[in-house]
């Protein structure tokens, strides 16, 4: 009798630590979102994309509102400039100067190239999917440079509209992502987002610069890097419109 109360305690004393290391997982990948992406933030920031035989830069500035709202609207080269991208909620919109045209990007086409990157419209438009469609599990903790760095694995839900099978993001305690790794529904890797560069900008901790690239094409990524950033601001709702995407105001 004494030895099945042992056994049952040990197992109650197990599934309880787990269910807080899943929760505390919930908790981490959330905070580090909100970290990077703050209650709004304005940034401007330059991107790489670089292939074997040509490599590109554009400058981009990049406003964010909440959970949902973001735009990002190209600076230079000059025959870039005006190009931008409207996200409000689940919906996604494209804006060209040339063609003087919105249009909106059907969910057929939200794992597409984001203006011809690396990364996904869904990369852009979702940020917090992986906080509110996905289940966390706690994989590994270890000290590196002073840091606490979790591992933590993320699992869809069955009714999740993602195209991944699972990710998988090393998270520093400071919210800080310094890798996110992204699985097809077969379990193998097909791309991996990298911070190259961490350091303090906009009052805070952030990954300064970061690379996309896929397993497929290892001589082809894309890096991000943030130039100036300001967080927790005050910004108008008529900047995240379809209005301002072809007419802008800011």
């Amino acid at each position: 009798m004494i030895k099945r109360i042992l056994v049952t305690a040990s197992l109650v004393l197990f599934c309880s630590s787990a269910l807080a290391d899943d929760r505390d997982a919930a908790a981490i990948v959330k905070d580090a979102v909100n970290h990077w992406r703050g209650l709004s933030s304005d940034a401007v920031m330059t991107m790489v994309i670089h292939r074997p035989d040509w490599e590109r830069t554009m400058t981009m500035r990049a406003w964010t509102k909440g959970d949902d709202r973001s735009l990002v609207r190209v600076l230079e080269p000059k025959k870039d400039r005006g190009n931008g991208t409207l996200t409000d909620d689940n919906s996604m919109w494209s804006f060209s100067p040339k063609v003087n045209r919105v249009i909106k990007i059907p969910s057929s086409m939200m794992g597409q190239s984001w203006m011809g990157s690396d990364f996904s419209n869904k990369d852009v438009a979702r940020a917090d999917d992986i906080v509110d469609q996905y289940d966390h599990t706690m994989l590994s903790m270890e000290e590196a440079d002073g840091v606490t760095i979790y591992e933590i694995e993320s699992i869809p839900h069955e009714d999740a509209a993602v195209v991944w099978g699972r990710e998988v993001l090393s998270i520093r305690d400071d919210h800080v992502v310094t890798t996110h790794r992204f699985y097809d529904q077969d379990g193998e890797l097909v791309k991996t987002l990298t911070s190259l560069e961490i350091g303090e900008m906009g009052g805070r901790t952030i990954a300064l610069r970061q690379r996309m690239s896929k397993v497929e094409t290892p001589g082809e990524w894309t890096e991000i890097a943030v130039e100036s950033v300001d967080y927790d601001i005050d910004l108008p709702d008529s900047l995240f419109t379809l209005s301002n995407l072809r007419n802008p105001r800011e």
